[in-house]
């Protein structure tokens, strides 16, 4: 039986004219199924241009719902191994597509005034038990996309795991993301835990998938802690930036 996978890889402009004088600002959205519920035009796109009303933003939008981190990083069975794992990756599907497609966008914006890579993912990998790789996985990708679009300065922000699961290792993943954040001076976290909320016949629940409001929430924060680490500021400690 032969399987056809599909991702969502998207460019996207906002402004009506890409004028030479204007500073240009972009970003790379990609992870998993919070991501891919994440549609910019609703949230991040709105909050881009209020931030930024000066400059060009474009964005690369590369996602696929339930995939673990190993499908980006090439160096997977080897973080695997010296991790004590047997969990292995056949390749990375979802790499390439980031290159290929940041690609296109440089020839519109040749010198970006910045370059941000938001990450929503995790949730995979936590079910899976794989938080001994994921603190290497994701410092690695965030390495080889820094050495690969040669842009040593790209600032990073990861959407944190939410609150809909203490199971298996969703703790574990959540500390991770918060530390490695702390660590790079152009890293920030935004909080997920009340974009989640639901209800259902009168009973309030936590679940995987956020709300329509959630994720137009979740994108709006991605750019408001983009935009302070672009100024060289500390972005919002609680994950939460007003």
């Amino acid at each position: 039986m032969i399987r056809t996978y599909f991702f969502a890889v998207s460019i996207a402009l906002t402004g009506a004219t890409l004028a030479a004088d204007k500073p240009a600002h972009l970003f790379i959205l990609s992870g998993q199924s919070n991501m891919q519920g994440m549609n910019p035009k609703l949230g991040f796109e709105p909050e881009t241009a209020k931030l930024l009303p000066n400059a060009d933003v474009a964005y690369i939008k590369v996602s696929r719902g339930g995939q673990p981190i190993r499908l980006w990083v090439t160096e997977w069975n080897e973080i695997a191994k010296k991790t004590g794992l047997d969990s292995t990756s056949a390749g990375t599907k979802y790499y390439k597509p980031i290159l290929e497609q940041f690609a296109e966008l440089v020839k519109k914006h040749p010198n970006p005034g910045s370059v941000t890579f938001c990450w929503m993912q995790g949730e995979r990998d936590a079910k899976e038990n794989l938080s001994k790789a994921y603190e290497v996985a994701l410092t690695t990708l965030i390495a080889n996309l820094r050495r690969d679009l040669k842009q040593p300065n790209m600032n990073f922000v990861i959407g944190r795991l939410s609150d809909f699961s203490t199971v298996g290792e969703w703790e574990a993943i959540r500390k991770i993301q918060v530390s490695l954040a702390a660590k790079d001076e152009r890293g920030a976290w935004v909080d997920c835990d009340d974009l989640n909320n639901k209800e259902k016949n009168g009973v309030k629940r936590d679940d995987l998938h956020y709300t329509k409001q959630g994720y137009e929430l979740l994108g709006r924060r991605f750019a408001r802690q983009a935009k302070l680490l672009i100024e060289g500021k500390r972005p919002a400690a609680n994950g939460r930036p007003e």
